[in-house]
Order: structure tokens, then sequence, then C-alpha cells
């Protein structure tokens, strides 16, 4: 039975039913919680900010890109806090379910970058390969 999961999300449809595969894993476990990862590459985000947008706007476009997602488990009655992460996704999830020692980690099969459908170490390889936790692999 599992508790204290954690789901990584992008906002990918792999990512999405993701979420989904938590919920179905959680939901009859009262006491459970779930925490949803959106791991922000500082690289990615300086380009943001270049391109003329503020921290404060950057910030409200990720607040509104995590509600709907926050809003599955809600909808679902299921207990989740989101935690945003700083980094290159795959060693910041991997370092942040190390620590927090979670019962498992969900993730999508494939994020938004097309080109990791064809490259060996894609997001899902790497925390796959390295979380300490069981590690479930949505398609």
């Amino acid at each position: 039975m599992y508790r204290n999961l954690l789901v990584a999300m992008d906002g990918s449809e792999h990512s999405k039913r993701a979420a989904k595969e938590a919920i179905r894993l959680v939901k009859d476990t009262p006491d459970a919680e779930v925490t949803i990862a959106y791991a922000i590459d500082y690289d990615k985000a300086e380009k943001e900010i270049s391109k003329g947008q503020t921290n404060e706007q950057v910030a409200a476009a990720r607040k509104e890109f995590l509600a709907p997602l926050e809003m599955l488990f809600k909808e679902a009655g299921v207990t989740s806090k989101t935690v945003v992460l700083h980094g290159s996704p795959g060693p910041a999830i991997v370092e942040h379910a190390n620590e927090q020692g979670y019962d498992a980690v969900v993730i999508g099969s494939r994020g938004l970058n097309p080109v990791q459908q064809f490259v060996l170490g894609s997001v899902s390889h790497k925390v796959a390969k390295r979380v300490k936790a069981p590690v479930l692999i949505v398609k």
C-alpha cells in the first residue's frame, strides 16, 4: 500500500496519465499524500526572462500551468501538495525523491521534449535508474 507518492509532472500527456495512475494507486488509502513535482531548468527560465517576461510573469504562468494538474487530485479526493524543483529535471527529481524517502515515484514515459523519444537517458530513464524507491513509468 502506498501512502507517500511522488508524481513528476511536465504537462505532457504521459505525465497526465502518470497523475491519473497515482490517483488510482492511492484512492482507497485515506491518509495517502501525493507530491506533485515540477522541475524548472534555470537555463530555460533565463531564456524566458530574457524574452521580456518578468520573474512574476514566469511564476504566474507556472501557477496557471500547474492548476489543472492539482485539480485532478482535488477532484479525486486525494491529498496533494506541489513542489517546484530547480535544475535539470532528471537530477532534480532524483535528488528530491531520494532525500524525501517516498514509497514510490510515478512518472510519464516521455515528456514534452520530442527528442527524448529517441535518446537514451531521458528523464524517466534517469529517474528509474537512480531513485532508491520503486519507480512506475506510465505510457
